[in-house]
C-alpha cells in the first residue's frame, strides 16, 4: 500500500471539495483530495452553472451576505485558475432575471425583495416590467411575462470546466487526486488522521468531509454531524444555436457552446437519477411561455442528479471538539459558493479555524432548534 503524509485530507472531488482543496494547495498546503471517481452522483453534474444571488438567504442575513460576497469574488477565482491552469471557466456576470408569469409571481417577487433587503441590505436587486425587460432581451419574450426581478450580481459558469480547472489546478501545486472508492473508516495515529483508500495510506493532520450525501455517513466518524438529504433535479439540452449576448433567466441559459440549458425542477424524496417526464415537461413548457422561440428547438439530452439539502437550506461549515483539525463543510450552491470556498473557506481551513460568516453555519443550530 503507498504511502502519502501530506497537511490536508479532503474527502469528496466534487465542486465543494475540489474548491477547498485547490485553494489550500494554492496556500502550500500539500493536499491529498480523496473521491469516488467518476461514478460518484456528483451534484456538479445536475446543475445549470449559474452564480445566482437574487433570491438567497431569506431569513438568514448571514447568507445572504456570503453568497454576495462570492459573487463579488468570481471574477478574481476566474482569473486565477485562468493563470494557473490555461483553462477558461467561461464566467460571465451580466446581470440574471426571474421571469414572472403571472400577477401572484410578480407580487411574490416584489415581496421577496422587500424582505431580503429589510433583512440584509440592498444589492441593486429590482422589478423590471414588461417593456424594459423586452428591451434587454434578444429573443422574444412570451405573452404571459409580466415583469422580472433583475440582479447585476447574478452569472453563470461552465460547472463541468470549472470542475476541471480545480483539479488540474491542485495536481500544477504539486498535491494529489486519488480516485477510485469510497472512504469506509477514518483512523487516528495520535493526533493525524489516517484514511486508507484504492491501496493508498493517507495521513494528514487535518481532515475535511466535503464528500456530499456520504458527508452524513463519514462525518460522525470525526465527531461532527451532517444531516444532508437528497433532493432530485432534471435537466434539459437543446440542440446548439446562434449564440445572444443578454442577461440569464434563473430557470435556463445559453452555455458557451450555444445550446440551452433548461432546469428548475425540485423532486422532494426521491434518491435515484431516473428520469421523470412530468417534471421535464413541466420545465420545457416554463421556458416556451418565457421565451417562444425556444418551441422551435429539439432537445437532445436529459439526465437527473441528487442535490445536497440540509434540513433549513443552508451551508454547513463546521469544525470538531472531539477530534481537533477535522472540518466539514457542504452546500447546495457549490457553484455560486465555489469563489468563497477557494479563496477564503479554505485559507481559514490552512489556518486551522473557522471565523466570521462561517460560524454562524454549524450544524449545532439543528440540536438547539430540535
Amino acid at each position: 500500500m503507498n504511502a502519502h503524509h501530506c497537511d490536508i485530507i479532503v474527502l469528496g472531488g466534487g465542486l465543494v471539495g475540489a474548491a477547498i482543496a485547490w485553494g489550500a494547495a494554492e496556500r502550500g498546503a500539500r493536499v491529498a483530495l480523496l473521491d469516488e471517481g467518476d461514478v460518484a452522483l456528483r451534484a456538479s453534474r445536475a446543475n445549470l452553472g449559474l452564480v445566482w444571488v437574487q433570491g438567497k438567504g431569506e431569513g438568514k442575513a448571514a447568507y445572504a451576505h456570503l453568497t454576495r460576497h462570492s459573487a463579488r469574488l468570481w471574477p478574481e477565482l476566474q482569473a486565477r485558475l485562468l493563470s494557473d491552469t490555461g483553462i477558461d471557466v467561461a464566467f460571465r456576470q451580466p446581470g440574471g432575471a426571474q421571469f414572472c408569469l403571472s400577477e401572484d409571481e410578480d407580487e411574490q417577487r416584489r415581496k421577496l425583495i422587500a424582505r431580503t433587503e429589510a433583512e440584509s441590505g440592498s444589492i441593486g436587486l429590482r422589478m423590471l416590467d414588461r417593456a424594459e425587460l423586452q428591451s434587454i432581451m434578444p429573443l422574444r419574450i412570451g405573452s404571459k411575462v409580466r415583469s422580472a426581478s433583475f440582479c447585476p450580481l447574478d452569472g453563470h459558469v461552465n460547472p463541468l470546466r470549472l470542475l476541471r480547472a480545480f483539479h488540474v489546478g491542485l495536481h500544477g501545486f504539486g498535491s494529489h487526486y486519488l480516485p477510485g472508492e469510497a472512504v469506509e473508516t477514518i483512523g487516528k495515529d495520535g493526533r493525524a488522521f489516517v484514511v486508507e483508500h484504492a491501496h493508498e495510506r493517507v495521513v494528514a493532520d487535518k481532515i475535511v468531509i466535503a464528500a456530499g450525501l456520504g458527508s452524513a455517513r463519514l462525518a460522525p466518524l470525526v465527531g461532527l454531524s451532517m444531516p444532508v438529504t437528497p433532493l432530485k433535479g432534471q435537466i434539459l439540452v437543446t440542440e446548439r444555436v446562434r449564440k445572444f449576448e443578454s442577461l440569464y433567466i434563473g430557470s435556463l441559459r445559453q452555455t458557451d457552446d450555444g445550446s440551452i440549458m433548461i432546469g428548475s425542477s425540485r423532486i422532494e424524496n426521491r434518491s435515484d437519477v431516473d428520469i421523470q417526464m412530468r417534471p421535464s415537461l413541466g420545465m420545457a413548457q416554463r421556458a416556451v411561455e418565457c421565451l417562444p422561440e425556444l418551441g422551435d428547438l429539439q432537445i437532445i439530452r436529459t439526465w437527473a442528479g441528487l442535490r445536497i439539502m440540509t434540513p433549513d437550506g443552508f451551508p454547513i461549515y463546521d469544525m470538531s471538539t472531539r477530534h481537533p483539525g477535522a472540518f466539514a463543510v457542504t452546500c447546495h450552491s457549490g457553484v455560486t459558493l465555489a469563489a468563497v470556498h477557494a479563496l477564503h473557506t479554505a485559507q481559514e481551513i490552512v489556518a486551522g479555524r473557522f471565523t466570521g460568516l462561517h460560524q454562524q453555519f454549524t450544524a449545532t443550530r439543528f440540536s438547539m432548534a430540535a
